[in-house]
């Protein structure tokens, strides 16, 4: 190779600086690279308020995380009273509000069949709903038996005959272990 063509390759160490675009020739390039007397385009976000930021954010989700595990309860629904009771296990929550029945929030039926025959029976979208989630947990869990909890929240007004109904539904679905949310009277051993 000649040394002209090596000359264009060596250039001098020089202070780093400013490179881009600054050769467009054009003046209004120049001025809005440089600045052009207005402020910087980089702009530094306030410290101290984007911490009261985060801190705020964390101290709403400690406030609105429950450690037990427990579901709120529907405000309409009057629990029954207990003086022995245990905390809550991760199981389907089946509530009885009214006409409707709920598994985890979910429609599964309502009590209307039953209250006009008034005798039991099986309440079929609630079997369904429970015996589907017994076969996702079979699937994800392959090996292993589900656990068979189901956890009743009952108005103290439902009828004794709705209630056994979706306890016989509960058992023929999988669930043979029932147990029913009451509120804690405090008098009792709490179970653990």
């Amino acid at each position: 190779m000649s040394q002209k063509a090596l000359s264009r390759f060596h250039q001098p160490i020089s202070v780093p600086g400013r490179r881009l675009l600054a050769h467009v020739s054009l003046e209004f390039v120049g001025k809005k690279v440089s600045g052009g007397g207005h402020k910087g385009v980089n702009h530094e976000i306030p410290l101290i308020p984007f911490i009261d930021f985060l801190l705020c954010i964390v101290l709403f989700l400690l406030a609105s995380f429950s450690a037990s595990g427990e579901l709120p309860v529907d405000k309409s629904v009057r629990l029954p009273a207990a003086d022995n009771v245990e905390d809550m296990t991760l199981a389907p929550m089946i509530a009885v509000a009214g006409q409707l029945i709920l598994v985890d929030g979910i429609p599964a039926g309502t009590t209307r069949p039953v209250k006009e025959a008034n005798r039991m029976q099986k309440l079929d979208e609630l079997f369904n709903l429970l015996k589907g989630r017994r076969e996702v947990f079979k699937q994800i869990n392959p090996g292993k038996d589900p656990p068979g909890i189901a956890v009743l929240q009952v108005d103290r007004e439902v009828e004794a005959v709705v209630v056994k109904s979706v306890f016989q539904t509960c058992a023929l679905a999988g669930y043979p272990n029932v147990s029913f949310m009451v509120k804690n009277r405090g008098g009792g051993k709490k179970k653990t």
